[in-house]
């Protein structure tokens, strides 16, 4: 499965279901209260309550919360940083590397929004002072250089904040990645502002706190964009590149020092290292494993041409190398805990593969339904082998839906299929509009929320 794969939405993700999702939220409110807390307590401790506030005099108000939101804006970036280091297992708590981006992109907007009104609030609690106090916030000095780092840093958080939120249009995926190395600089920059015009803490503490959080962000960056590719990537050799359909193939990689240990349903970020390559020559794009554990060392990986990275990777041949770096996610659980429903299409039926291939090479029962959806035979290049997989795995089956037959999945198929939704722990991994389609019909059904999964990769 691919990047474009994902979930598509204006701006922010939906909310992660079930425990996983529980555990995000709790993780994202303690992140987003964590600054303004330690601010306020800083503050009362330092020089008591920030200002005497008079509301009828807005300037006694909007001057703190001027302040309260860049230090927000600051914190939060830095903290969005921190989680951007992509270490593997790091992502488990939350349910896989999709949770932990959840929580990074949504830091990431508060640290914008609050970017935002930082110089607006300034703005507007100077406009009593008349316009020359406004014009020297808008047009500072030269030698004023405190409050030119902090427009340099709102500018650059423009520049590379904006893309995530699709505010020009969903952005391509390296030209995305690209403008996201302008974090390293625009963090430094602000943290050269809130450092230098910090109000609420002393200057002993704002070298402190602001110097640890920096540090931890520094760290998490330069182990991101310098180390993590000389070090977490393991070279992995194409074995075999078969061709499943047109514009689909399954690469087999063997590795050519340590191999990657994973579970049924996780994905790696593989980078070619092809200089014939047409397109997406060392770049890292995300992929679902599709053989199974059982199968280690080796490792099987289905990619659907889906953009030109994916369009140039169809024509690879044996013998060529690759880097492998993971794993990452934790989509699918253990089948013997629960009955399941799995419903994927296209190259989104990669994780159950995986995991098919699995229960074939440890000959387990199971209680396992899999709707495989498809627009017609020709496209459900992974029918066949699922077929003969379930004849021999006790509890497996494997139901065919094709679109041009029969139309959209409906809830009679659905209950057809499994009339025990409400028990079962439901999956589902596939085009954006099969997820949404299939979310709604098994809530309708009776399939409780925090019971259905799904898989979305989006700007990984």
């Amino acid at each position: 499965m691919t990047p474009t794969n994902a979930r598509r939405t204006a701006g922010f993700l939906p909310p992660l279901p079930g425990p996983a999702g529980r555990r995000c939220r709790w993780l994202l409110i303690g992140l987003l209260l964590l600054p303004p807390v330690t601010a306020v307590v800083g503050s009362m401790a330092t020089t008591g309550v920030p200002g005497s506030l008079v509301f009828s005099d807005p300037a006694t108000w909007l001057q703190p919360l001027g302040s309260l939101t860049g230090i927000l804006a600051l914190a939060w970036l830095l903290l969005a940083l921190m989680l951007s280091i992509r270490l593997p297992g790091l992502d488990q708590p939350l349910g896989g590397m999709l949770g932990l981006w959840r929580v990074h992109h949504y830091l990431g907007a508060a640290a914008l929004l609050s970017a935002l009104l930082h110089p607006l609030f300034l703005l507007l609690a100077s406009a009593p002072q008349g316009p020359g106090a406004t014009l020297a916030l808008l047009q500072p000095m030269p030698r004023a250089w405190p409050l030119w780092t902090g427009w340099l840093a709102l500018g650059l958080m423009l520049l590379f904040l904006a893309p995530s939120f699709q505010f020009f249009g969903r952005p391509a995926y390296q030209r995305w990645k690209l403008l996201h190395l302008l974090a390293g600089p625009a963090a430094l920059i602000a943290l050269a502002h809130g450092i230098a015009l910090a109000r609420w803490l002393s200057p002993q503490q704002a070298i402190v706190t602001w110097g640890l959080l920096g540090s931890l962000a520094a760290v998490a960056f330069f182990w991101r964009k310098g180390l993590s590719p000389l070090l977490a990537r393991r070279p992995f050799q194409i074995d075999r590149a078969d061709v499943l359909a047109n514009g689909v193939i399954e690469l087999t990689l063997s590795p050519l020092r340590r191999t990657i240990e994973f579970t049924a349903g996780q994905f790696v970020y593989l980078t070619p290292d092809i200089p014939e390559l047409e397109a997406g020559n060392r770049e890292e794009h995300p992929y679902t494993i599709s053989s199974a554990p059982a199968e280690l060392p080796t490792i099987r990986i289905g990619i659907k041409s889906l953009g030109d990275a994916s369009w140039a990777l169809q024509s690879v041949a044996a013998g060529e190398r690759v880097y492998l770096e993971g794993p990452y996610g934790r989509f699918l659980s253990d089948p013997a805990h629960r009955p399941q429903l799995w419903i994927g299409g296209g190259i989104g039926l990669t994780p159950f593969v995986s995991a098919a291939r699995q229960l074939s090479h440890i000959q387990a029962d199971c209680d396992i339904t899999l709707i495989y959806c498809a627009n017609d035979i020709t496209r459900a290049y992974y029918l066949r082998e699922l077929q003969h997989i379930a004849e021999a795995v006790d509890g497996l089956r494997v139901i065919p839906h094709f679109y041009l037959d029969q139309g959209y999945l409906n809830a009679a198929f659905l209950r057809q299929a499994a009339a025990d939704l409400d028990k079962r722990e439901a999956y589902v991994c596939g085009p954006v509009a099969l997820i949404e389609l299939t979310e709604e019909l098994l809530t309708r059904l009776g399939t409780p929320r925090g019971a259905i999964h799904t898989e979305a990769f989006d700007l990984l």
